[in-house]
């Protein structure tokens, strides 16, 4: 779910958030934050990004994105990790059987409760994927 239009900080995101959720979304925050703090937070398209940059895709498109971002979506709670490997692989995708009991996609990983995640693997792919360039770039 997007943030409301007056939602314009990563605090005043989490702030909004029902308890359950803020909970675990803040103690992401925190540990995204101490992890790579050159990432600078903000919002970017409804969501909380870190590292958020423009990009420019070689069919043309362009826009501005994150390299890391959290959201809170109406069915779960999502960490997106926006980078791929030297060898094109999707970080998330590569190490999707790492990062404990939830769902992958190519950069998002889906969890219902922090506890599903393996942190310790995120925060590692976070940090990795500070040092990558921006997809598409």
């Amino acid at each position: 779910m997007k943030a409301a239009p007056d939602v314009t900080t990563p605090t005043a995101y989490l702030a909004a958030l029902p308890p359950e959720r803020k909970a675990a979304l803040t103690t992401l925050h925190r540990a995204i934050r101490q992890a790579v703090p050159k990432l600078k937070p903000g919002m970017c398209h409804g969501m909380i990004g870190y590292g958020i940059g423009p990009y420019k895709t070689k069919s043309g498109c362009s826009g501005e994105w994150f390299k890391v971002g959290l959201a809170n979506q109406k069915n779960n709670l999502a960490l997106y990790i926006c980078s791929v490997d030297a060898d094109s692989r999707y970080l998330v995708e590569r190490e999707a059987h790492r990062l404990g009991k939830v769902s992958c996609g190519k950069s998002c990983i889906r969890f219902k409760k922090l506890e599903q995640l393996d942190l310790d693997v995120a925060l590692e792919l976070v940090k990795e994927a500070a040092t990558l360039p921006m997809l598409g770039v």
